[in-house]
C-alpha cells in the first residue's frame, strides 16, 4: 500500500510538472506575440502548432494523452464557449446556408473522403470512413480571429463560426456510430445508422434544453456572480457525461445548453456585470484549452510514422479539399436560390479555403480504441490533413482575403468605438461632478479645476468623432447600430427585472427586434 501511495504521488507530481511545462509554453508564445511586430501576423494558434512541432522535431514530447480522457477534457469547454458567444438573432439570418453545411455538408465530407481512401489506398472502407468522419468538423479558430481582425464581413463570420459549432456535433455522433464497423460490433446500415443517429441527437438536444432552461430560471432566483459562472462550468461538463451515459451525443447535449445559456439564460438570469464575468471565464477557459490542444498537436507528431503514411495523408488531403469544394459551392448555390443575403462568389472561396481542421478532429482521432488494428493510420492521416490545413491554408487566408477584397475597416471601428466609449465615460464622469455635493474640506477651485479638465478632454473626443465621421461616413451606420443593440439590451434586461421582482413569470419575446427590422426593410424597398 505504501508503495502504491508513492507511485500515485510521484504520478501526481509528473502531472503536474508537465501541466505547469505546457502552459509556460503556450504563455511564452503568447507573449512573444505580441512583443515581435512580426509575429503578429501569425495567428496565435498556428504558432502553437509550429511550436510544437519543433518540440517535437527535437524529440521533447510534453504530455502522454490518455484517449479515453481527450473527448471528456477538451471537446465541452471548446463548445460550450463557440455556443455562448455565438447570438441566435445573428445565426437566424444565415440559418438555411449553417444547416445545409453542418448536417449535408459532413455526409458529403464522411462519404468522400472515406471511399477516396478506400478506392485509393490500403485502407478499408470501415476505417476511412471513421477518418472521412473526424475530418468532416471544421475548426476555423484562427481563421475566425482573423477575419474579425481584418474586419470581414459579418455574414461571413456567422456562418464560418455557425457551420463549425453544428458540424462539430454532427461529426463527433457520426464517429460514434462509425467506431463499430472496423471493430466488427456492427454492420454499416443507412436505416439502422440513421435511426441511431436521430436517437444520439435527440437525446442530445433534450438533455440540452433541460439542463439549459433549468439553470436559466434557477440563476433568477440569486444574483450571486461566482455560483452562476460555476454553474455554466458544471453544465457544459455535467451535461456532456450526463447525456453520454444516457445514450445520447454529449457534443449535441452541451452546444445545446451553451445556446441557451448564451442567447436565454444570460438574458433573464443574470445581470449585465454577471454576463461579463461568466463571458470573461469562458474566454480565458477556450484560450486555455485551445492553446493546450494545438501546441499538442504540433507536440505528439511522429514525423517518421507521417512520413510512411504519406500516401494516405496526400490523398485525404485531396479529398478534403475536394468534398469541400462541393459542399461550400455547390450547397452554397442551393442555399443562395432561397435566402435574401446570398453569398457571394468571393465569399464562397474563403469559406472553401478557410475550412480548417484542428482541435476537434486531433481530438476525435486521438479517442480512437486502441484496439483497432490501423489505428496509427488515421492518427497519422488526421495529423497530415490538420498540420495542411493549419500551415498552408491557415497562413494563407489572410492573403485570400485581401486578393478577394474582402477586408475591412475593423480597425477603424475598433478607433472609433473607443473614442465612442471614451465619450459616455467622460460625460458620467462630468454629471457625476455637476450632481456632487460639495465636501466642507475641499475647495471649491478643486472642483472647478477638475471639471474644466473633464471638459476639456471631452472636448478633445467629440473633436476626435466628428473628424473620424467626416473621413469615414460609414461610421455613421456603427453608430445607429450601436444605438438599436442598445435599445435592445435595455427592452430584454427591463423583461429579466421584472421577472426576479416576480411582476412575470415567464421571458418575453423581443418587441423592438421584429419592430426595428420590419422599419430596416420598409426603408430599403
Amino acid at each position: 500500500m505504501v508503495f502504491l501511495a508513492e507511485v500515485a504521488e510521484v504520478s501526481i507530481k509528473t502531472n503536474l510538472q508537465q501541466f505547469v511545462l505546457v502552459l509556460s509554453i503556450s504563455l511564452t508564445v503568447a507573449t512573444f506575440s505580441r512583443i515581435f511586430s512580426w509575429l503578429r501576423q501569425i495567428p496565435y494558434t498556428l504558432l502553437l502548432v509550429i511550436v510544437g512541432l519543433g518540440l517535437a522535431f527535437i524529440n521533447v514530447r510534453l504530455v502522454n494523452l490518455s484517449p479515453e480522457l481527450i473527448l471528456e477534457i477538451f471537446l465541452p469547454p471548446l463548445l460550450f464557449e463557440a455556443a455562448w458567444n455565438i447570438r441566435w438573432r445573428e445565426l437566424q439570418k444565415q440559418w438555411f446556408p449553417i444547416v445545409l453545411f453542418a448536417l449535408v455538408g459532413v455526409a458529403i465530407a464522411i462519404a468522400g473522403i472515406g471511399f477516396a481512401l478506400s478506392q485509393w489506398t490500403a485502407l478499408p472502407l470501415g476505417t476511412a470512413l471513421l477518418a472521412g468522419a473526424a475530418l468532416s468538423a471544421t475548426d476555423p479558430v484562427s481563421v475566425v480571429a482573423l477575419f474579425r481582425e481584418l474586419g470581414a464581413s459579418k455574414k461571413l463570420t456567422v456562418v464560418m463560426e455557425g457551420e463549425s459549432l453544428f458540424n462539430d456535433g454532427v461529426a463527433v455522433v457520426a464517429f460514434l456510430l462509425l467506431v463499430g464497423i472496423p471493430l466488427g460490433t456492427q454492420s454499416l446500415s443507412i436505416s439502422g445508422t440513421t435511426a441511431t443517429f436521430m436517437a444520439f441527437v435527440g437525446i442530445g438536444i433534450g438533455m440540452g434544453c433541460l439542463v439549459g432552461f433549468g439553470i436559466s430560471f434557477l440563476t433568477q432566483r440569486f444574483d450571486i456572480p461566482l455560483v452562476e459562472q460555476s454553474l455554466t462550468l458544471v453544465s457544459a461538463y455535467g451535461t456532456y457525461l450526463l447525456t453520454e451515459e444516457l445514450g445520447g451525443s454529449g457534443v449535441i447535449a452541451v452546444v445545446t445548453v451553451g445556446m441557451i445559456l448564451g442567447n436565454f439564460g444570460s438574458n433573464i438570469g443574470m445581470n449585465p456585470r454577471t454576463r461579463l464575468v461568466v463571458s470573461e471565464f469562458w474566454e480565458f477557459l477556450a484560450f486555455f484549452v485551445n492553446s493546450i490542444v494545438f501546441l499538442l498537436i504540433g507536440d505528439q507528431v511522429n514525423f517518421a510514422s507521417l512520413w510512411e503514411s504519406l500516401d494516405l495523408i496526400v490523398v485525404a488531403i485531396a479529398s478534403v479539399l475536394a468534398t469541400r469544394a462541393i459542399s461550400v459551392f455547390g450547397l452554397g448555390w442551393i442555399a443562395n436560390r432561397f435566402s435574401n443575403d446570398p453569398l457571394s462568389l468571393s465569399e464562397k472561396i474563403v469559406l472553401w479555403w478557410g475550412g480548417l481542421r484542428g482541435s476537434v478532429s486531433i481530438a476525435v482521432a486521438l479517442s480512437v480504441p486502441v484496439v483497432l488494428g490501423d489505428r496509427q493510420e488515421i492518427i497519422n492521416i488526421i495529423f497530415g490533413v490538420v498540420l495542411f490545413t493549419l500551415l498552408v491554408q491557415g497562413l494563407t487566408t489572410q492573403w485570400v482575403l485581401q486578393k478577394l477584397n474582402l477586408v475591412g475597416d475593423q480597425p477603424i471601428r475598433q478607433a472609433y468605438s473607443e473614442l465612442l466609449a471614451r465619450r459616455v465615460a467622460l460625460k458620467r464622469v462630468l454629471n457625476y461632478l455637476n450632481q456632487l455635493d460639495l465636501a466642507p474640506d475641499v475647495d471649491d477651485e478643486f472642483y472647478r479645476y477638475e471639471q474644466d479638465l473633464v471638459k476639456g478632454e471631452l472636448q478633445s473626443i467629440e473633436e476626435a468623432i466628428e473628424k473620424a465621421k467626416n473621413e469615414h461616413p460609414q461610421l455613421r451606420d456603427l453608430d445607429m447600430q450601436q444605438l438599436r443593440d442598445t435599445l435592445l439590451d435595455i427592452e430584454a434586461d427591463t423583461y429579466a427585472e421584472f421577472i426576479r421582482v416576480g411582476r412575470l413569470n415567464k421571458d418575453l419575446s423581443p418587441l423592438l427586434q421584429e419592430t426595428l427590422v420590419k422599419a430596416t426593410e420598409k426603408d430599403i424597398k
